[in-house]
C-alpha cells in the first residue's frame, strides 16, 4: 500500500465503476446489469493517469533514488516531480470516488459491497503475487466510507473533503517541521526484495493483512478527501456534462495549474536533497501539489471535452476503459524486468544489514548496471503508450477487459449481458 506515503503512484489504481453517474432524477436505485453508456472524458482521464501513475511508479520498480539522479537522469526526474507525481495517483483516487458513488446510487448497498469484496480479493492476490505498491486493497477498503455519507449534497462533501485534507496536510507539515533540525540521511521505501520469487511472495504474503490495515490507518484521510471530491463531481455531473461547467472548469484549470507546478518545482528541489527532513516535508508538498495539478489537469480536458476539442487525447479513453487490466499488467511486467527472480534489471533492495556505507538498503544488483530516471522515463513512455492501441484492439474484439469482465460477472452474476460499444 505505497501511495500517498512512498513515492510510487501505484499503481493506476484500481478501475471506478464503469457508468456514468447518477442524474438529478430520477433518484431510485436502478437493478440489474450494469449501465450500457458512459461518458468520454472520464475513461480520457482513466487513461492519461494511467501512463502519469506508470511514470511515477518506475522508480519504485527499478529500485533508483530520486536525490542520486544526475545529469539527464536528474532532468528526467525533474519532469517527472513537476508533472506527474501526486497529480495523476489524485485524479484515480477522485474517480474512484466518482464512480464508487455513481454505483451506490444507482444499484444500492449489495451491488456496491460486492464490487469492492472483489476489488480487495484482486488486490490482495496483486499485492501477494506481484507488487508491494498495490492501491486496489486500500481502495476497496476505504470505499466503505462512502456508505454513511451517500446522502450528502455536493456541497457537504466537498466540506468534508476539505476538513480531512487540511488535517492530513497538516499533520504532514508539522512532522516536517518536527524533522527540521535531524541531521539523519533520507529514508526510502523501497521494498526489502529477496532473490526468490517464493520467498518474497511468502513475505508478502505475512506482511499484507498488517499493512493494510497500517496504509488505510495512515493514508486514509487524504485518501477519503479525495474519494469525496470525486463524488462531489458525481452529484453535479461535472464529467458527464461538462459543457454545464465551463466556469468551474476554467477556475480549476487556472488555480490548479498555478498552485501545482510551482509546488512540483518544490518537490523536485526536495528529491534532490539526502535528508530526512527533505523527504519528510516532500510527501505534504507531494500530495497538496499533486491535488493541485491534478484539479489543473481535470479542468483542462473538461474545457477540451466541453467545447468538442478532445482530438489525439480521446485515444486514451480505451486505455481507460481496461484501467484495471492495465494497471495490474504495468505491475506484471515491470517486476519481471526489473526485479531480482526474473531479469533482474533493477537495483532488487534485499532485505537485512546493509553492508558498511551501503546506506538505507543493501544493493542486490548483480552484474547489472542500474537504471536511472531517464531509462525509466523512457521504458514507461513505450510501455504505456503502446497499451493504448492494444486496448482499442482489445475492446473491438472482446468489449471489455479480461479483469473487468471478472469482475462484472462476481457483481452481477455470469448470465449479465455486456454491451460492447459502451459497458
Amino acid at each position: 500500500m505505497t501511495d500517498p506515503a512512498p513515492s510510487a503512484d501505484p499503481a493506476a489504481a484500481p478501475l471506478p465503476p464503469d457508468a456514468v453517474p447518477p442524474q438529478p432524477a430520477p433518484q431510485e436505485v436502478q437493478r440489474g446489469g450494469p449501465v450500457q453508456d458512459r461518458s468520454v472524458l472520464p475513461d480520457v482521464l482513466r487513461g492519461v493517469s494511467l501512463l502519469g501513475i506508470l511514470i511515477v511508479n518506475m522508480q519504485d520498480f527499478a529500485g533508483f533514488l530520486e536525490w542520486r539522479q544526475a545529469g539527464l537522469d536528474r532532468a528526467a526526474q525533474v519532469v517527472t516531480d513537476v508533472l506527474a507525481n501526486g497529480r495523476f495517483i489524485s485524479i484515480f483516487a477522485m474517480l474512484f470516488g466518482w464512480g464508487a458513488a455513481g454505483l451506490l446510487a444507482r444499484r444500492g448497498a449489495g451491488v456496491f459491497l460486492r464490487r469492492h469484496a472483489a476489488l480487495l480479493l484482486i488486490g490482495a492476490a496483486h499485492y501477494v503475487l506481484v507488487w508491494h505498491g498495490d492501491i486496489i486493497s486500500n481502495y476497496a477498503v476505504l470505499a466503505l466510507a462512502l456508505l454513511p455519507v451517500a446522502h450528502m449534497t455536493a456541497r457537504g462533501l466537498l466540506r468534508l473533503a476539505g476538513v480531512l485534507g487540511v488535517w492530513w496536510l497538516g499533520l504532514g507539515l508539522l512532522a516536517a517541521l518536527g524533522s527540521a533540525l535531524q541531521t539523519a540521511p533520507r529514508f526510502t521505501s523501497l521494498p526489502g526484495l529477496l532473490p526468490g520469487y517464493a520467498e518474497n511472495v511468502q513475505a508478502r504474503a505475512a506482511e499484507f493483512g498488517p499493512l493494510l490495515l497500517e496504509g488505510s490507518l495512515f493514508n486514509g484521510p487524504w485518501l477519503l478527501a479525495l474519494f469525496f471530491l470525486g463524488a462531489a463531481a458525481a452529484k453535479t455531473s461535472l464529467l458527464t456534462r461538462p459543457d454545464e461547467h465551463r466556469p468551474l472548469l476554467r477556475r480549476l484549470a487556472l488555480g490548479g495549474l498555478g498552485v501545482g507546478l510551482p509546488l512540483g518545482a518544490l518537490l523536485a528541489y526536495l528529491n534532490t536533497r539526502p535528508d530526512v527532513s527533505a523527504g519528510v516535508l516532500a510527501l505534504p508538498v507531494r500530495m497538496g501539489g499533486g491535488l493541485a495539478g491534478a484539479l489543473g489537469y481535470v479542468g483542462v480536458l473538461g474545457l477540451l471535452a466541453a467545447s468538442g476539442r478532445m482530438g489525439a487525447w480521446r485515444l486514451f479513453a480505451a486505455s481507460g476503459r481496461m484501467a484495471l487490466t492495465n494497471y495490474l499488467m504495468q505491475s506484471v511486467v515491470m517486476t519481471l524486468i526489473f526485479y531480482p527472480y526474473a531479469l533482474h534489471q533493477g537495483f532488487g533492495w534485499v532485505s537485512g544489514t546493509p553492508a558498511a556505507g551501503a546506506g538505507e538498503a543493501f544493493p542486490y544488483s548483480g552484474e547489472f548496471a542500474v537504471w536511472g530516471a531517464a531509462q525509466t522515463l523512457a521504458l514507461a513512455l513505450l510501455f504505456g503508450l503502446a497499451q493504448v492501441p492494444l486496448s482499442a484492439w482489445w475492446l473491438a474484439r472482446f468489449g471489455q477487459g479480461p479483469v473487468e469482465g471478472l469482475v462484472r460477472r462476481v457483481v452481477y452474476g455470469p448470465r449479465v449481458r455486456q454491451n460492447r460499444a459502451h459497458d
